[in-house]
């Protein structure tokens, strides 16, 4: 059998805490061997800067995802549970 090779996934959400509105989730997963520099908390980061960023991670990323549940599916699905 094949060794498989590490790869790195992280996964972030927004928009949980508000009251109203729509949460939206993004997935990525990066291989270590090709670093992203640069790469640091979104919140920390210029918009500019961010910008940037999402290119290059979408140009090197082995997947990306981003996904919106609106608020009907939040209450449908309970976002808690």
């Amino acid at each position: 059998m094949a060794m498989l090779k590490p790869v790195v996934c992280g996964v972030d959400e927004a928009g949980r805490g508000p009251l109203a509105g729509p949460v939206y989730a993004a997935a990525v997963i990066l291989n270590p061997a090709r670093r992203i520099n640069g790469l640091a908390d979104s919140k920390v980061l210029a918009p500019e800067r961010r910008e940037v960023l999402a290119g290059r991670i979408k140009e090197r990323a082995i997947a990306w995802a981003v996904a919106q549940a609106s608020v009907e599916e939040i209450d449908r699905l309970n976002i808690f549970r």
